[in-house]
């Protein structure tokens, strides 16, 4: 028992010495020294400038609150809004009824010196072989063409010879008369765009470059819209820059929708789109304008082919319309000649046939063909095209 207690007398000694040396230790480590003074408190160093910012601070003149313009608390001004699109004003072309008649009188201005001529020519006392070699010369010069002009010549000798006295009356309605038999009176013309069995009507429109061909495509459509019948355009003309352009404007003169594809695209799958989209409208014609052909290139002659072949997938064509500007004459006869073989032609049309127009064109290109005129243009107006009447356009020759 001394022996546990003695062992715990020599513990609390041993603790106790130690926590008595490191009490001690501690009490020799030196404090710091107190402050001798008030630090000074300085400003952050500035951020570096650059530029006009680096330069020494110059005195300016300010403007003072009162100086300066502040808003005045009126409306806030309104910001317009950008123009709607201009809607095309659909436009009333003139009725078909009579066109012919009406222009009339400019017809007879341009073609009189025919009809003008022939009936001098007859008038004279004597009609010796001069005077029928004169009368031959007359109408081939008007380009009638030559066996249409033995014709009338070989008529009017035997009807002159039985007539025997010879007033203007006489002559005049003698001359009337051969020169119907010539253009013809009992051929139908009407331009074939309601087939009985289906819709639309197909109408193909061919031709030379310069005859007038877009133009045309675009007043036919005024012409079928004057008769109240719906259109759709198809603009097949893709290598002639700005053809499409020009088709789409005239058909939103009046209406007409246009199919049109991408310049220098193909012709034949426009013209098969135009068709296919006619069909779906439920329109009553499609008109489509072929480019302008050089009727000397097999290649694009072969084109135009191909594109009545790919037409006729969806039905046959109504008509094939060839454009001829009937300032040209014989070259005209010779493009006509030349499309004929490529497709079956079955009605022209002869733009410009005012002004310096020759009327025999009229005789000379229906006995080429084996078709007949079925609308003639006679000038730069919208509504100057219109269906051929033999009549009217013969009296027009001739004169009252």
């Amino acid at each position: 028992m001394e022996t546990v207690i003695l062992a715990v007398v020599i513990a609390v000694v041993v603790l106790g010495a130690l926590g008595g040396l490191v009490v001690g230790s501690r009490r020799k480590k030196p404090l710091p020294p107190p402050p001798t003074s008030v630090p000074d408190i300085t400003a952050p160093p500035a951020e570096p400038h650059i530029g006009d910012e680096a330069e020494t601070p110059r005195d300016e003149a300010r403007r003072t609150i009162e100086e300066v313009d502040l808003p005045d608390g009126s409306a806030p001004v309104a910001v317009e809004e950008p123009p709607a699109p201009e809607v095309p004003v659909l436009e009333v072309p003139e009725p078909t009824a009579g066109r012919l008649v009406r222009l009339r009188a400019r017809l007879s201005r341009s073609q009189n010196a025919l009809g003008q001529g022939l009936l001098t020519l007859l008038s004279r006392e004597h009609l010796d072989e001069d005077t029928w070699e004169e009368i031959e010369e007359t109408l081939l010069t008007a380009d009638v063409g030559v066996a249409p002009t033995q014709e009338l010549v070989d008529a009017l000798r035997e009807r002159v010879k039985v007539l025997g006295t010879r007033t203007p009356q006489e002559l005049r309605a003698l001359l009337r008369e051969e020169l119907l038999k010539l253009v013809g009176t009992d051929v139908d013309r009407t331009v074939k765009t309601e087939p009985e069995d289906r819709k639309p009507g197909i109408v193909m429109v061919v031709g030379v470059n310069g005859t007038g061909k877009t133009t045309t495509t675009g007043k036919l459509a005024r012409v079928l819209v004057a008769d109240g019948r719906t259109v759709v355009l198809g603009a097949a003309d893709t290598f002639r820059a700005a053809a499409a352009d020009q088709l789409q404007t005239w058909g939103e003169r009046v209406g007409a929708h246009t199919v049109r594809g991408p310049e220098a695209g193909d012709p034949a799958s426009v013209a098969f789109d135009a068709v296919k989209e006619g069909k779906e409208m439920g329109v009553d014609v499609v008109l489509i304008d072929t480019a302008g052909r050089l009727h000397t290139k097999t290649g694009l002659m072969d084109e135009l082919g191909k594109v009545k072949r790919v037409v006729e997938k969806h039905a046959p064509l109504d008509e094939v319309l060839l454009v001829l500007d009937a300032t040209t004459g014989q070259n005209g006869l010779v493009q006509a000649r030349v499309f004929a073989e490529v497709v079956d032609i079955t009605g022209i049309v002869l733009t410009k046939l005012d002004g310096t127009a020759k009327g025999g064109i009229v005789v000379a290109v229906q006995r080429e063909l084996g078709v007949p005129v079925k609308l003639i243009g006679l000038g730069e107006g919208a509504d100057d095209l219109a269906p051929f009447e033999p009549e009217a356009f013969v009296d027009a020759l001739i004169g009252d």
